[in-house]
């Protein structure tokens, strides 16, 4: 099972992103994806979810409603986060979950820097 983030970088204030995270290994079509965040010296933190499937049920933390969306192609496997209105407070490494019953998995993260 390999769950890869790519997409992350340096970006300005105010600027956007668009993470990936591609999935091998499991039925993907049929695990509920998540973005979780963890900044340094900060707990992890989920970000946004998707339901299995079509991906018809999706919800956000507060603070990225508006701002953020997630998607998913069950075709290719992969699960997005776009990112728009990028804040300095949006800086951590952000961190692909999948899950479905008992089973879960995490990706090796991909590092999001929100600087001037």
């Amino acid at each position: 099972v390999q769950l890869v983030e790519s997409g992350g970088g340096l970006v300005q204030p105010g600027g956007s992103l668009r993470l990936s995270c591609a999935a091998s290994g499991f039925t993907f079509s049929t695990y509920a994806m998540s973005w979780y965040r963890q900044a340094p010296g900060k707990e992890r933190e989920l970000v946004a979810s998707i339901s299995s499937g079509g991906g018809g049920s999706t919800n956000y933390a507060d603070s990225m409603k508006g701002r953020f969306t997630i998607s998913r192609d069950n075709g290719k496997s992969t699960v997005y986060l776009q990112m728009n209105s990028l804040k300095p407070e949006d800086t951590a490494v952000y961190y692909c979950f999948a899950f479905r019953r008992s089973d879960s998995y995490w990706g090796q993260g991909t590092q999001v820097t929100v600087s001037p």
